[in-house]
C-alpha cells in the first residue's frame, strides 16, 4: 500500500499519518470496501451497501453512490448498520474504540463511497481504484449534478 501511504502522507502531514486513527481508519475502510467477500459472501462496496439497506438506510447510502447531494449519516446510524463484525474490525486496525469509529465514519463514509462511485453506480472502475484520485478528492465535494 505504498501509494496510499504517499497520499496519507500528503493529505495529513507525513510521519504523523503513521499513529493518526483518523488516517488509519480511512485505510482500513477502503480495504473493506474494494475486498471481495471470501465464500461468495457479499463483501466490498455492494456489501456495505446492502448492509445499509438491511438496517433501513439504503436511501442515505444511495445518495452516496448517486449524483448529487450526499446525505448525512449519525454515529449511532452507522453502528446500527454495520453491527458489531465490521465496525469492530474498522475500530480495531485503527486502535480506536468502536463508538470513535462509528463517529469517524460518520463524517467519512460519505465523502469515501461518493469518491468510489464518481459515475453514480456501484460497480468497480474498468482500469481499477485509482487511490490517489480517492484519497486526494475525500476533501472535495460532491459530484457535480
Amino acid at each position: 500500500m505504498g501509494l496510499l501511504d504517499s497520499v496519507l502522507g500528503a493529505i495529513g502531514g507525513g510521519q504523523q499519518q503513521a499513529n493518526d486513527p483518523k488516517a488509519l481508519l480511512i485505510q482500513a475502510a477502503i480495504g473493506l470496501l474494494t475486498k471481495q467477500g471470501a465464500g461468495g459472501a457479499a463483501g466490498g462496496l455492494g456489501g456495505l451497501l446492502s448492509a445499509f439497506e438491511g438496517a433501513g438506510l439504503g436511501q442515505i447510502a444511495q445518495s452516496w453512490v448517486n449524483n448529487g447531494q450526499n446525505q448525512a449519516i449519525t454515529p449511532d446510524q452507522v453502528q446500527q448498520a454495520l453491527g458489531g463484525g465490521h465496525l469492530e474490525e474498522l475500530a480495531q486496525a485503527a486502535g480506536i474504540s468502536p463508538s470513535e469509529a462509528a463517529g469517524h465514519l460518520s463524517e467519512i463514509l460519505p465523502g469515501l463511497v461518493d469518491k468510489l462511485t464518481p459515475q453514480g453506480n456501484a460497480t468497480a472502475p474498468a482500469g481499477g481504484l485509482d487511490l490517489g484520485g480517492l484519497l486526494g478528492g475525500l476533501l472535495g465535494g460532491n459530484k457535480q449534478v
